[in-house]
């Protein structure tokens, strides 16, 4: 029986040490990405914001945008907050360096600090996000995934303007 017990205990022990790991690399890697982010945002000259490579594809803004909304959105399903930001940032009216900037900034403070709120048991949930049935550990992971893919999409558009887009950060 005592075999039992510390056996259990150290699994459940270990558990609650991964969980808490598995947080604070996400918590990292969102902190990362957030400052990388912000490098590409002020690496766009401003009048760059309203530049799309082609008419049928997003504006460098509205790419930002869309991170900010993605961001918002993932977030609120996974954890049941609801989202701080009203309406779209990308049905703003106001598309300058500044606001997108903002918008998108505090998408990052709301996915960082959701996560450093959450548990073992937050993360393990099953949530709806997109329609789409997952654990909310999974859906930050996609929101990660996401955030990655969009702020990549944007490298031509800076270089396009005749800007230096910022160095890799993978660590």
């Amino acid at each position: 029986m005592k075999k039992l017990t510390f056996t259990l205990m150290f699994f459940f022990a270990a558990s609650a040490a991964f969980a808490q790991t598995m947080i604070a690399k996400q918590v990292a890697d969102w902190e990362r990405a957030k400052k990388y982010t912000q490098q590409y945002l002020d690496a766009m000259p401003e009048e760059g914001y309203a530049f799309k490579p082609t008419p049928e594809i997003r504006s460098f803004a509205a790419q930002m945008d869309h991170i900010a909304d993605a961001n918002f959105a993932f977030v609120s399903a996974a954890s049941g907050k609801k989202s701080p930001f009203e309406g779209s940032a990308e049905k703003m009216t106001d598309q300058s360096k500044a606001a997108v900037s903002k918008a998108v900034m505090e998408s990052y403070d709301f996915v960082i600090n959701t996560l450093k709120g959450m548990t073992e048991a937050d993360l393990a949930k099953d949530v709806k996000v997109f329609g789409m049935d997952m654990k909310a550990g999974v859906a930050f992971e996609k929101a990660f995934e996401h955030q990655t893919h969009h702020r990549g999409q944007t490298t031509p558009y800076i270089r396009m303007k005749g800007a230096t887009p910022p160095k890799e950060m993978l660590f």
